[in-house]
C-alpha cells in the first residue's frame, strides 16, 4: 500500500539518511522540512500518512509542530526522533499525540516497526473518526425525520407512518435526501 511520509529534522545529513533508509524499504518521501512550521505546512498541502519528527528544531519545535498536525488532522500519524529519553519529553509526547516516539541515534531495526505500527494506528483511528462522523450525520437525519414527521402528523392528522411514506414519497420525487425533505419541513413549520 502506497504510504506517504513527511521528514521534519534541521540536520540535512539525518533528512538525507531517513530519506534514503524510507524510500529503500517502499516508502514515498513527499517532503522534508528543515523546522516545525514547514512540517506544519507541507502537511497542510500533503496529508501524509506519517511525519517523522525531530524534536529540537528551530522556529517550531516538533512537539509544538506535532499538536498543530495533530489537532488540525493533517497526517495520520506523527512518529517522534529524538535525542532526549527524559520523562517529560515523552510526557509531552504523549499529550501531543505522537504515535511513537524513538530516541536517537536511529537505526532500521528500532524504526520500521515503529513506523508500521504508527501507520497502522493511524490508519485504524482516521476510520474510527470517520465511522463516527458517519454515526452522527445519521443520527442528525434521523432526529430531522422524527421532527418532520411528527410536525406532518399534528398538521395533517396522519400515522407515524403515513407521515414518515409522506416524507420518503417527497425525497424519492425531488430526488433530495430525506433529511433535507425534512429540514425544508420543519423550516416550512
Amino acid at each position: 500500500m502506497y504510504k506517504k511520509v513527511v521528514i521534519a529534522d534541521d540536520e540535512p545529513i539525518t533528512r538525507m539518511d531517513l530519506s534514503e533508509l524510507l524510500r529503500e524499504a517502499g516508502y514515498t518521501v513527499v517532503g522534508e522540512a528543515s523546522d516545525g512550521f514547514d512540517a506544519v505546512e507541507l502537511c497542510r498541502k500533503l496529508k501524509p500518512d506519517l511525519v517523522l519528527m525531530d524534536v529540537k528544531m528551530p522556529l517550531l519545535d516538533g512537539l509544538k509542530a506535532t499538536k498543530v498536525i495533530v489537532h488540525e488532522n493533517l497526517a495520520n500519524s506523527v512518529v517522534l526522533l529524538t535525542a532526549y529519553s527524559g520523562r517529560e519529553f515523552i510526557e509531552q509526547a504523549k499529550e501531543v499525540g505522537v504515535m511513537g516516539y524513538v530516541v536517537k541515534p536511529i537505526d532500521e531495526k528500532s524504526l520500521m516497526p515503529a513506523i508500521e505500527v504508527a501507520i497502522s494506528k493511524g490508519r485504524e483511528i482516521e476510520k474510527m473518526k470517520n465511522d463516527i462522523q458517519e454515526v452522527k450525520e445519521q443520527l442528525e437525519t434521523r432526529k430531522l425525520v422524527e421532527k418532520a414527521k411528527g410536525i406532518l402528523m399534528n398538521k395533517h392528522d396522519l400515522s407515524e407512518s403515513e407521515a414518515y411514506n409522506q416524507i420518503r414519497k417527497l425525497s424519492m420525487d425531488k430526488r433530495c435526501p430525506m433529511k433535507q425533505i425534512a429540514a425544508t419541513i420543519v423550516i416550512n413549520e
